[in-house]
């Protein structure tokens, strides 16, 4: 069997893959990238969702907020992301109101504030975000450096009470001490468990990290369309990867992985090479399941459900324009009470009911998304993010897929004017446009144990002050237990969400090690 030999092996082609792919062919080190599916990008894709239709959607992954500029300013990277005015509308449940708080119009929230009677909140609200934006600016510049020890952070935070409220405490702490009504409270703790099952007060502070992460991109927290879709992205990635030299192969299931050497399958053929370095741009469990140590746990809370509507539905509310309320982040059932009982009713079993969820609408802020015939026709995308739906809910099958789609769409419907069924087109062949992925699909489909969006449970984005920090891998939090082998992806210290930096860090981290 022919043998070849690289610098650097990276197995996963999605966004964090091709990051450092683009990286280390850029510093001239030979590299040889190796991807499961016949395309590259992961999580990160663009697809043609419904045949023919003529809408180009973002099948898993869907906004960017962490991908640092230095990455892209870095790689030259030819992407655009687009600011959207409006953070958020959130119908009352039951009711025919709803909190809209637009960024361009600070009198305009207000105003909704108190239409549904929280005025008193409005202070809070302020200063609770305030406060998480001091916080953003002290961590943002720290993502692309080694990583810090926790003193350092909470001495360049400098506000004790910061992190008190944000590090050290159950976030539910300092929601209820910050605002009192149900759905302001409520959209807050949002934040804190997308993709993350947990409580408002879980003492593993789990839903801390995830608001975390939710807050500090680009020192603001916004987070932003993709022109062209999450496709563009990734592709954006490949183009510079291809270009600086990188060989980068699709359709390669590795299956062996032993002191530098990399075997694989390809179309029925075995492969193998050699490299001085491998990095690991897919789930830790599954390196761990090659390895063969026990993977460790992983599960993920989320149904995505993606429509394709001829036109946006009406509001309850109808002082609220539809592209206001779909402008932002739009939140269903997703009350602080509401989440607390959709985790209970998860925890007992059960599928929640009301399904909380929020939603976003690509196509307002990025039409290039669709067809100019769909964009003349008024037509538009939905994309439903549900929460508290981990996947120990499924065991797999069409019908428990259908019953999540079922859910999704009726709590959709409960805070509308109309059911959405209303609004969904048809394809060509009759059948509504709608895709479902659960836990599942993105389990069978990406290798992501438990449908778990961060390949596992998310960590705090620095060090310990006792933990080793001697060599590259450590000092950029892309260690792992093999020798010469790099966590490169979202299971690293810092990688989850679409932001290149496992792939930047295991990057830096190879580069260091060489030079060493």
């Amino acid at each position: 069997m022919p043998r070849s030999r690289y610098d650097v092996i990276i197995v996963g082609g999605g966004h964090n893959g091709l990051t450092a792919a683009a990286y280390l062919a850029k510093a001239g080190k030979s590299v040889l990238l190796l991807e499961r599916q016949a395309g590259l990008g992961g999580a990160s894709v663009s697809a043609d969702a419904f045949t023919g239709m003529g809408a180009y959607l973002s099948r898993y992954s869907y906004l960017v907020s962490l991908l640092p500029r230095r990455i892209i300013d870095d790689l030259g990277l030819r992407i655009s992301l687009k600011r959207r005015r409006f953070a958020s509308y959130t119908p009352v449940p039951d009711g025919d109101g709803g909190l809209l708080v637009d960024h361009g119009d600070p009198a305009a929230t207000a105003a909704s504030f108190a239409a549904i009677g929280a005025q008193d909140d409005l202070a809070g609200w302020d200063d609770f975000y305030a406060r998480a934006g001091r916080m953003a600016q002290a961590l943002w510049p720290t993502v692309t450096e080694p990583l810090r020890r926790r003193s350092e952070v909470v001495d360049s935070i400098g506000d004790d009470a910061i992190v008190r409220d944000f590090l050290d405490r159950p976030l539910g702490e300092a929601i209820e001490s910050g605002v009192s009504d149900d759905l302001v409270r409520g959209v807050i703790l949002t934040d804190g468990l997308i993709s993350t099952f947990a409580s408002a007060h879980e003492i593993d502070l789990q839903q801390n990290i995830c608001f975390l992460y939710h807050v500090i991109g680009g020192g603001t927290g916004d987070w932003d369309v993709p022109v062209g879709g999450m496709g563009a992205v990734s592709g954006a990635l490949e183009q510079v990867a291809r270009d600086a030299g990188a060989e980068l192969r699709t359709d390669c299931e590795v299956i062996g992985l032993d002191d530098g050497t990399v075997r694989w399958q390809s179309r029925g053929d075995e492969h193998v090479a050699d490299a001085g370095q491998v990095l690991w741009a897919a789930a830790p469990a599954v390196l761990d399941g090659l390895r063969g140590r026990t993977p460790a746990a992983a599960e993920g809370a989320q149904v995505k459900v993606n429509l394709l509507l001829s036109r946006l539905p009406k509001l309850r509310e109808s002082a609220v324009a539809p592209a206001a309320a779909f402008g932002g982040t739009f939140h269903i059932n997703e009350t602080y009470s509401g989440l607390e009982t959709a985790y209970q009713q998860a925890l007992s079993g059960q599928v929640p009911s009301p399904m909380p969820a929020e939603i976003y609408c690509h196509s307002l802020t990025d039409p290039s998304i669709l067809s100019p015939k769909l964009q003349a026709s008024g037509a538009h995308t939905l994309t439903v993010f549900s929460l508290q739906t981990p996947d120990r809910l499924l065991t797999g099958g069409d019908a428990e897929r259908d019953r999540l789609q079922r859910a999704v769409l009726d709590s959709l419907s409960s805070v509308l004017a109309e059911p959405i069924e209303d609004v969904v087109l048809a394809d060509h062949d009759g059948n509504p446009c709608i895709e479902t992925k659960t836990t599942r699909d993105l389990q069978d489909t990406l290798r992501m144990p438990g449908g778990n969006i961060f390949h596992g449970p998310l960590s705090w984005p620095w060090a310990t002050d006792d933990e080793p920090l001697d060599t590259p891998a450590q000092r950029w939090g892309v260690a792992t237990p093999d020798v010469g082998i790099l966590l490169a992806g979202a299971g690293s210290r810092r990688g989850g969400g679409v932001s290149g930096l496992g792939g930047y860090h295991a990057a830096r981290a190879a580069l260091e090690t060489t030079k060493d």
